[in-house]
């Protein structure tokens, strides 16, 4: 039972942690354009200059 008394906090530690980095992609625009990284990736940077 001592044991819990680690892992409890560190648990809480890492889940706030995680939420924070949600919340600081949520805040700077991460998931803005999800169409466009999604098509971006199959085209090559070569082609999209030449045309």
């Amino acid at each position: 039972m001592n044991i819990l008394v680690v892992l409890v906090p560190c648990s809480l530690i890492l889940g706030l942690g995680a939420l924070a980095a949600f919340v600081w992609t949520l805040r700077h625009d991460q998931y803005e354009d999800l169409e466009g990284d999604a098509e971006r990736i199959l085209f090559d940077e070569d082609d999209a200059t030449k045309s």
